[in-house]
Order: structure tokens, then sequence, then C-alpha cells
């Protein structure tokens, strides 16, 4: 499943740079699916939908820190646990309920967005 950043978050930043997808975006920022991937110009989703990986997309919170879930691979692939929730200091990355997701998904999310 993908994590999900809860509204105790104290907007540190300390999560964001530690996302090797850049799944993870300040409060009101736009996010693209480019962002930190090898992704380029139209792409074809893993559940098939079509977009531009340089589109700009609405922020998923105007608040907090928040995490794109169809970016999020748990760091599946990368490390043995989520590096958000390691490096949170009040412990508000958790897992997403509404996002639960096979270890087979993550992982073939992570050579989606890497092309590997």
């Amino acid at each position: 499943m993908a994590i999900i950043i809860t509204d105790e978050c104290i907007n540190c930043g300390a999560c964001e740079p530690e996302c090797p997808n850049t799944a993870i975006y300040e409060g009101a920022d736009d996010w693209r699916y480019k962002d930190g991937t090898k992704l380029k110009g139209k792409v074809i989703l893993l559940d098939g939908t079509e977009v531009d990986s340089d589109e700009a997309q609405t922020p998923i919170s105007d608040e907090v820190y928040y995490i794109v879930p169809g970016k999020c691979t748990e760091c599946k692939g990368f490390h043995d646990e989520p590096q958000c929730a390691a490096v949170c200091p009040v412990d508000c990355c958790i897992p997403d309920d509404n996002h639960v997701e096979s270890e087979e998904t993550l992982l073939n999310r992570q050579a989606f967005l890497h092309n590997e």
C-alpha cells in the first residue's frame, strides 16, 4: 500500500528528500509524474490511464506535505522500509488504507517509474 502523511504533520520537510520516487511534495505544491523519475512526455500508467508526465497535477493537500499514491512504492526496490516513516519526527507517515497494494505491484511501479 502507499504511505500517507496525516494532518499531524508539522511541515518539517524531513521526509521529502528521502523519497526515492519524488512522491512527496510540500502542501499546495503542484506535482508531476516526471519529477524524480525517468518518465518523459505522454505515458500510459500501469492502470491504463494516459497522462502527460510533464503536466502539473493538482496538489493533494494544501495544508501539509503529501504523498502521491501513484508514485509511492513504500521504497520497495530501494530500501527495506519506507524512508519517510523512518525519518518522520512525529510518526505521521503511515500506511494508507485507501491504497492497499501488493509487494509485486509496488515493485512493478518502481520499475515503471525508473524504466528498469
